[in-house]
């Protein structure tokens, strides 16, 4: 087969396209993350978290700036109304883009206490926003402004817009980063990323039961990379997750068995899918952007995240 493929499971075979190509879309960026697809617009936004912008991806090609001075903007996701919801390392916040342009700040506390850097969110079918806030943005002043942590946790947090009140789902991670949900929305998974700091940590992507109540029971190992740690990652019509790591993307079936791998010449930040008929797996990987046609989709058409 023909592509940039790593084959470990047949079923995988499935998944992807003889006859395509990995392509370019972007590079000459310090570090992308946060694909999130927008189909109302045909465009696709990312981060580059040093730079502080927020880049636009049309289908003609063309890449354009579509916001400067984003405070170091991370994670981004898509609401149910068409609002960009915004994780930002510099305001220590997650924001939404109202329609008209206006930037809201949903929540930068938690028991009184800035949040520490929130990094990659998700927003559930009810309007709940999820998100994690490891440390990662005030470590340095590279992707945000260095800070001592006001927080005794890197928390995975539930915010729900319509009160505000924003709950701990868990605080059993070194570093909490990529996170998604299942399907049917019953199990949430959670990227562990604390080996980038801490090599004793596993580099693993945990899954949780959703309960009736939105809180979160019976923790446990979904998936180990073998190839660096995970970062962001996305849920596939088939329930598979395709992961980020340092050699490409991982996919692996619902019971967390590698399938293969997509591989890509950067280290992989994030991705979602997307494009004009939304099987376009696009990639944010280091200094460029990428993007590939795969055999699937976004789980349930849901509005893809980053």
């Amino acid at each position: 087969m023909n592509g940039p493929y790593d084959i470990i499971d047949e079923r995988f075979r499935d998944l992807i396209l003889a006859n395509v190509h990995l392509r370019r879309l972007s590079t000459g960026h310090l570090w992308t993350e946060g694909p999130v697809w927008f189909a109302a617009h045909q465009c696709l936004l990312f981060s580059d978290i040093p730079k502080q912008k927020i880049y636009r991806w049309m289908c003609d090609g063309t890449v354009n700036v579509f916001r400067d001075n984003s405070n170091f903007c991370n994670g981004n996701s898509q609401d149910g109304e068409g609002r960009l919801i915004s994780c930002q390392h510099g305001t220590r916040s997650v924001t939404r883009t109202e329609h008209d342009g206006r930037i809201t700040t949903l929540v930068d506390r938690f028991d009184g206490q800035r949040l520490n850097s929130p990094n990659d969110v998700v927003v559930k079918s009810d309007g709940s926003i999820w998100f994690t806030d490891p440390t990662y943005g005030i470590l340095s002043n590279y992707e945000g402004y260095k800070a001592t942590p006001q927080q005794c946790h890197r928390y995975v947090f539930r915010l729900d817009p319509e009160t505000g009140q924003l709950s701990s789902v868990s605080d059993d991670f070194t570093q909490p980063n990529g996170l998604a949900f299942s399907c049917d929305e019953k199990r949430l998974y959670i990227a562990e990323s604390g080996s980038s700091h801490d090599e004793t940590v596993p580099a693993v992507i945990r899954v949780y039961d959703v309960c009736a109540d939105n809180s979160l029971e019976n923790g446990r190992d979904f998936a180990t990379l073998d190839q660096g740690l995970p970062d962001g990652f996305r849920v596939d019509c088939h329930d598979n997750v395709w992961t980020s790591a340092a050699d490409g993307v991982h996919c692996f079936d619902p019971n967390g068995v590698l399938l293969g791998k997509i591989l890509v010449p950067e280290t992989v930040s994030n991705l979602t899918f997307g494009g004009q008929r939304g099987n376009e797996l696009l990639i944010t990987a280091t200094t460029s952007v990428y993007a590939i046609h795969v055999n699937s989709a976004a789980a349930n058409g849901a509005p893809v995240a980053g």
